[in-house]
């Protein structure tokens, strides 16, 4: 007995130490980190929210907590602290955050543009007048994002109706403001979508002056789900199961028989009620990001000055 004590010890002392090492290897070797994902209240997230209701995230061995954000121009500056490890910005929000010099790069997509989709458009305040593009000149407009996508595409609008987007003056206000500013007088109008442009309506306090989304080019995207290039690089293998989660999901929302829950997805993540939730549109989703949907929003993006270098969309999309 006493010859194999030893041999007993010695082994657990080995064992001890292996555990030792193991425990001071980064997170990322042993297991998939934890991804705080951040996301607005619009529904071209609901491949995100469709993942993590059923179970495509965990299928993968990934933790994602899905947070809110009220803002979307925010998002950027979510992931350069770390408070965010993937988030859904717009094209816009994000190519503008790129070009001032933050090394971000594109996991996955969100939603798409088309042109059946009418959930979005420009609100005018009850008793304001606003009907056409050329009545928003000086007028106040509140955009749930400065630099975003509905601020973006909305002047890309003026400006191909003839009407100078200098010449309106736009406020930052977040989608559930925007009834309130109506109705107290602070804006003339919003550019809103669902469903807060919905409830707007059927409240009274403003009207839909236009559906000015029909004039976007079909299947770009509204939403890019964007990290920062060196937790990519660290976390390749979760990254990629990211996008294939929502690659999955999309196609659990193609189909018509998973349309119930798919909006008690939508529903769970954006507090929609039962009423507002049967009605929403949701758009088409587009999981995968290509160079060809970056370089139009770069296009669009230069046409109202708001980049200062040329970049390289082909270096912004992770493999």
């Amino acid at each position: 007995m006493m010859t194999k004590t030893p041999m007993k010890r010695r082994t657990l002392l080995s064992a001890i130490a292996a555990a030792s090492a193991a425990a001071a290897l980064p997170a990322f070797a042993q297991s998939n980190p934890k991804i705080v994902f951040g996301y607005t209240a619009v529904t071209d997230f609901a491949s995100a929210f469709v993942a993590a209701e059923e179970g495509y995230f965990k299928k993968r061995n990934l933790d994602v907590e899905l947070k809110f954000i009220p803002l979307n121009s925010t998002i950027p500056a979510a992931l350069q602290s770390d408070s965010l490890q993937i988030g859904g910005p717009t094209p816009s929000v994000f190519l503008q955050a790129v070009d001032g010099g933050l090394d971000l790069v594109l996991v996955a997509g969100g939603g798409l543009t088309s042109k059946t989709i009418t959930g979005f458009g420009l609100v005018a305040r009850a008793g304001s007048g606003i009907k056409s593009a050329q009545d928003c000149v000086g007028k106040k407009i509140g955009v749930p994002g400065l630099g975003a996508f509905l601020h973006v595409t909305f002047r890309a609008w003026l400006k191909d109706s003839g009407v100078d987007y200098r010449k309106v003056n736009f406020v930052e206000a977040a989608f559930p403001q925007h009834a309130d500013l109506l109705r107290g007088g602070s804006v003339d109008a919003v550019v809103s979508a669902d469903p807060f442009m919905s409830r707007i309506t059927e409240s009274g306090a403003g009207y839909v002056a236009s559906y000015y989304s029909t004039f976007l080019p079909e299947n770009n995207q509204t939403i890019v789900h964007a990290a920062k290039r060196d937790w990519v690089a660290k976390n390749p293998t979760a990254a990629r199961a990211f996008r294939e989660a929502l690659v999955e999901a999309a196609a659990f929302m193609q189909q018509p028989k998973n349309d119930a829950k798919v909006r008690a997805a939508i529903g769970k993540y954006i507090k929609l009620p039962p009423e507002v939730l049967a009605k929403v549109q949701v758009s088409p989703p587009g999981p995968v990001v290509t160079e060809k949907q970056l370089a139009y929003w770069t296009g669009l993006m230069k046409e109202q000055d708001m980049l200062k270098t040329n970049i390289d969309v082909a270096k912004l999309v992770a493999k």
